[in-house]
């Protein structure tokens, strides 16, 4: 969703919304791993 958006941007803005985008894809992967260790899954 955000690289469709960004694709709208120019210069900048999209640099830093591309930025925040791949802030919040590794937070995602962060919450996954805590979330396997937790949770087992099985």
């Amino acid at each position: 969703m955000f690289g469709s958006f960004a694709a709208m941007l120019d210069g900048s803005q999209r640099k830093t919304l591309l930025g925040i985008a791949q802030v919040v894809m590794l937070g995602e992967l962060a919450v996954n791993q805590v979330l396997d260790h937790v949770v087992p899954v099985g």
